[in-house]
């Protein structure tokens, strides 16, 4: 048995369907993805798991240390894996901004980011940093987004960090 520690559900959802689309099925294989509820509860949910079962990890950059801080009290090194800044941003980087806004616009929700465009605070910045930003601004849209944004995926250009927490297990 294996399990991925992640911060939250739309980890969970988007390492889940990327599985899919590599047609890897996790439950046959014995592998649970189990969204922790965020970064601070994986000291308690790797002394709980170890060495009962095959563990990584998938963080964002800034919760590495707690995620570092807890595999290695346990002698587990290179067993979680680090987006750079989130996974939103890994998705957004590999997807480029068009596909993206197509996702979005299945979405129905497209327009909403073209007015979240306008505001003051935002108006003027980088596409990617506006996606970025615009997928976190209500609850949901996150867990609801990321296994879309997988499936929008080129398999080639999967980002590093999903890619390897997946091979580790």
């Amino acid at each position: 048995m294996s399990v991925i520690l992640v911060e939250g559900v739309s980890d969970q959802l988007a390492l889940e369907a990327l599985a899919r689309r590599k047609g890897r099925d996790l439950e046959q294989e014995g592998v649970s993805v189990v969204a922790i509820g965020g970064a601070q509860a994986i000291g308690k949910q790797v002394q709980r798991l170890h060495p009962h079962v095959t563990l990584a990890g998938l963080c964002d950059v800034q919760e590495e240390r707690h995620f570092r801080q807890a595999f290695e009290a346990v002698g587990l090194t290179g067993r979680f894996f680090v987006c750079n800044r989130d996974l939103e941003d890994e998705l957004i980087r590999a997807l480029g901004v068009q596909a993206v806004e197509e996702v979005l616009a299945a979405r129905d929700e497209l327009g909403l980011f073209r007015s979240f465009q306008q505001q003051r605070a935002w108006r003027g910045r980088e596409p990617e940093e506006q996606l970025r930003r615009f997928l976190g601004t209500y609850s949901g849209r996150k867990i609801q987004t990321g296994a879309m944004l997988v499936d929008a995926l080129d398999l080639h250009r999967v980002p590093r960090p999903l890619d390897a927490v997946l091979a580790s297990v």
